[in-house]
């Protein structure tokens, strides 16, 4: 059954032609801050994106920046909204159901191809712009064994450059697994796709106006999208791990408690279509 979810997820168009969207801005803000040597003021703009003109080694932490507030969110919203729904909508889920196969062995292999296309964004978003910032605004060539400097000032090696970024790939690749739970619970709730992508974007709009609103301060580290940018915390010397480390948990408890909601809705759930 994963096999198949896998195989369905990388043969459709769609889904590349999401991923080619994804990778595609942050390879036209590259082009620009390439050709006209002008970036945003430092503390201005998407994050890091005012150091990469020095330093292209650094650019794709500010590709992820450029994608990670609107872009990478409605990606993974689609894909976790049409997982259930769109199954429903075409009138096909009452013959996966039918199958010998369980609604929770369904349901996982729904959960993985949505973690797969997740990760896929984000390492692919990370990987375009590690090329497209290296050969178009260049790499930092102060010292053979340097490559970048931390938030803090400090130098990085390329060995501490790539384990920082693997660190930050994988902690957005789980703030949009938080986001994936919240569609694919409202998945097992419609038989509209656009409704289950909608509603999960609705959750994430309401939780970064609650995130800045002072009245929201008993709930606000609670919320889906309060630590989203703790990363850049990985990028300083020492890496501040409080904030990533409750990111982790924030995340952690969202995705379980949705996922065991959609799995506790979706085996009980009368299907019709």
């Amino acid at each position: 059954m994963i096999a198949v979810e896998l195989r369905k997820l990388l043969l459709r168009p769609r889904t590349w032609i999401s991923v080619l969207m994804l990778c595609l801005l942050p390879t036209v803000v590259a082009v620009f801050l390439a050709v006209t040597g002008i970036g945003p003021r430092p503390g201005q703009g998407p994050t890091f994106l005012a150091a990469v003109l020095s330093n292209g080694q650094l650019y794709p932490a500010a590709a992820l920046g450029i994608v990670l507030p609107i872009f990478l969110p409605i990606a993974v919203s689609v894909v976790a909204g049409e997982s259930i729904a769109g199954e429903a909508s075409t009138g096909t889920l009452r013959y996966l159901v039918a199958r010998p196969v369980g609604r929770t062995r369904i349901l996982v292999a729904k959960l993985v191809a949505v973690t797969v296309f997740t990760l896929l964004a984000v390492v692919a978003v990370a990987g375009t712009g590690y090329v497209s910032g290296v050969t178009l605004l260049g790499a930092n060539e102060l010292a053979a064994t340097t490559t970048t400097t931390t938030v803090s000032g400090t130098p990085l090696d390329s060995r501490q450059l790539t384990v920082r970024t693997v660190l930050m790939v994988l902690y957005i690749g789980l703030s949009m697994l938080g986001v994936a739970a919240v569609s694919m619970f409202l998945s097992t709730l419609t038989d509209s796709p656009l409704a289950a992508a909608l509603g999960g974007l609705g959750v994430l709009v309401g939780s970064t106006v609650l995130v800045g609103l002072d009245a929201a301060e008993s709930v606000r580290n609670w919320l889906p999208t309060r630590y989203w940018l703790a990363w850049v915390d990985l990028f300083r010397d020492p890496i501040l791990w409080r904030d990533v480390e409750r990111g982790v948990l924030v995340q952690a408890i969202w995705t379980g408690v949705l996922l065991g909601a959609a799995w506790a809705n979706f085996s009980t759930r009368d299907v019709t279509s």
